[in-house]
C-alpha cells in the first residue's frame, strides 16, 4: 500500500522524465537552456539535485540506439534539434553519489542488447546508489537502430518485440537472484570469500535468449531493482502487467486513466499491483498566459504545434495540481512529468506544484524511506533460488 500523508488520503508519487534540454524540440533555444553543457556531468547533477530538493520520488533518463529524430522510426536530416546524448545508465551512475534519496531509473533499449549486460549494470547502479536503482525497458522497431548492430532484422510484428522484452526482463531478474543475499562470506580465517552453494545457475532457455548464469555481480541491495516500462496499448500493457513494477502510461483524461489502470490490473491478476504513473508533458508558468505564450514561442521556432504521445498540459502549477488530483482519484498511483523545457519547467514543478500538492495533503513533506522500492510501497522480494526458501 502507498504511504498516507494526512488522515486516510493516499499520497501520490511524482517522477520527472529528463531528456536533453526538455521535451519540446526547440527547448534548447530558450534563454535559460544550457545546450552547451548537455555532455557534462554538472548539467545532470544540477537537474537531479533540483528534483531531489523538490522531494520527487524518482527521475528517469531517456536513451536510444539512434540519434534523436522527430519520428523515432524514420531518420531525418534536421540540424535544428538536439542531436547526440550520453548513456543513460552511466549518467545515473555519475549522479548517484551526489544524491541521497531520489530514485534513478535509466532507460535500456532491450531489442538489440543483452540482458546479462543490463543486469550487472543496473545491479551496479543499485550498489552505487545504496538501493535507489531502477530500469525502464524499451523496445525499438527502428531499422536505423538495427543497422547499428547488423545482427538481426526487426520483426514485422511489434507484439514479438514485447514478447522478447518479457523474456529479457525474466533473464535479468533471474540474474539478480543468482546470488543469495549471504553468498559472500569473506571469512579470512578459513580463506572462504563466497559460499559457492549460494550462487545459482539461472539456466534460462527461451526463444530469444539462452543464459546459463550466475551473474558476476552479487544480488543488488534492493534484491530486485525497480523495472518499469512505458505503454500506449495492448502489447505494451501486457508487458507492464506481466513483467514490471511500474508502468508509465499516457491517458487523455480521468476516465481514460481509470480504463488503463483497470486494463493493466486485469492483465496482472493476483499479486502486487503495478504502480501505474500517468505521463504528462508540462509547460508551466506563474500565469496561464505566460505558459501559453512560452509554448507559442517554442512552437513558432518548431514551425508547427508540438504534439506528444502524452497529454500536453499548459498552465500554472495550481491548475496542474487540479488535474493531478483528479487523475489520482481516478486511479493513477502517481505521475511522471515531462518538462517541456529545462530547467524552467522542472523548477515550476519543485517550487510550485510540489508545495501546492503538499498543502492539499497529497504529497510528502520529507523523504521517509531508504530505497526506491520502499518509496513506491514495494517490499523487498525473497530470492527465488534461496536455499532457505526451499527448506
Amino acid at each position: 500500500m502507498s504511504a498516507t500523508v494526512s488522515g486516510s488520503r493516499t499520497r501520490l508519487h511524482l517522477a520527472v522524465a529528463l531528456d536533453g534540454t526538455g521535451w519540446h524540440p526547440a527547448s534548447w533555444r530558450e534563454p535559460e537552456a544550457r545546450p552547451t553543457e548537455l555532455l557534462t556531468p554538472g548539467y545532470w547533477t544540477d537537474l537531479v539535485g533540483e528534483a531531489e530538493r523538490g522531494l520527487l520520488d524518482a527521475v528517469t533518463f531517456e536513451d536510444g540506439l539512434t540519434l534523436q529524430f522527430d519520428n523515432p522510426l524514420r531518420a531525418d536530416e534536421r540540424t535544428d534539434r538536439v542531436r547526440g546524448r550520453l548513456d543513460a545508465v552511466l549518467i545515473a551512475a555519475r549522479v548517484a553519489p551526489t544524491t541521497r534519496h531520489i530514485g534513478l531509473i535509466p532507460t535500456v533499449i532491450v531489442t538489440h542488447t543483452e540482458p546479462f549486460h543490463a543486469s550487472k549494470a543496473i545491479a551496479t547502479l543499485d550498489y552505487v546508489s545504496s538501493g535507489r536503482a531502477g530500469v525502464r525497458v524499451q523496445v525499438t522497431a527502428s531499422q536505423e537502430a538495427a543497422r547499428h548492430f547488423g545482427r538481426r532484422s526487426v520483426p514485422d510484428d511489434a507484439g514479438e518485440l514485447f514478447t522478447e522484452a518479457a523474456d529479457y526482463v525474466e533473464v535479468t531478474r533471474r540474474l539478480w537472484d543468482s546470488w543469495e543475499d549471504d553468498a559472500e562470506i569473506r571469512d579470512v580465517s578459513t580463506g572462504r570469500f563466497i559460499d559457492r552453494n549460494k550462487l545459482h545457475y539461472v539456466d534460462f532457455q527461451g526463444a530469444y535468449f539462452s543464459v546459463k548464469g550466475p551473474s558476476i555481480t552479487p544480488r543488488p541491495p534492493q534484491g530486485q531493482p525497480i523495472v518499469a516500462a512505458l505503454g500506449h496499448g495492448a502489447p505494451a500493457y501486457g508487458l507492464i502487467a506481466s513483467s514490471t513494477d511500474v508502468g508509465f502510461v499516457t491517458p487523455h483524461g480521468a476516465a481514460d486513466t481509470t480504463a488503463i489502470v483497470d486494463d493493466i490490473a486485469a492483465r496482472r491478476g493476483s499479486g502486487t499491483p503495478v504502480r501505474v504513473l500517468a505521463d504528462l508533458v508540462v509547460f508551466l508558468g506563474d500565469t496561464a498566459e505566460a505558459a501559453r505564450a512560452r509554448r507559442e514561442r517554442l512552437d513558432e521556432w518548431l514551425g508547427r504545434q508540438y504534439i506528444s504521445d502524452a497529454e500536453v498540459f499548459v498552465g500554472t502549477p495550481t491548475e496542474l495540481a487540479d488535474l493531478v488530483e483528479e487523475w489520482h482519484a481516478a486511479g493513477a498511483y502517481g505521475f511522471r512529468l515531462r518538462p517541456a523545457t529545462l530547467p524552467h519547467d522542472l523548477r515550476q514543478i519543485t517550487e510550485g506544484l510540489v508545495p501546492e500538492l503538499q498543502s492539499r495533503g497529497l504529497f510528502h513533506t520529507s523523504y521517509d524511506t531508504t530505497t526506491l522500492r520502499e518509496a513506491l510501497g514495494l517490499a523487498r522480494p525473497a530470492n527465488r533460488y534461496s536455499t532457505l526458501a526451499t527448506t
